[in-house]
């Protein structure tokens, strides 16, 4: 079973892949059987998710903390 590591790096390469998808050809908003769709909106949350993954993996990388006690 893979890593949360490996886990949020695959959910941000594959957002990425689809962002990359929908600015290579933009598309419109429409609407279909009552339902509105927006290709904006779409966009929005993938760059959301690439940013939440952003803040996950920093959150995995180890931190080193310097400290000085003072005498």
């Amino acid at each position: 079973m893979p890593s949360d590591l490996e886990q949020i790096q695959a959910i941000k390469s594959q957002a990425l892949a689809r962002i990359a998808e929908l600015t290579a050809e933009a598309k419109p908003t429409y609407y279909l059987d009552g339902q509105s769709v927006s290709w904006n909106e779409y966009l929005r949350r993938l760059q959301a998710t690439v940013a939440w993954c952003d803040r996950q993996l920093a959150g995995l990388e180890p931190i080193e903390v310097h400290s000085q006690g003072i005498t």
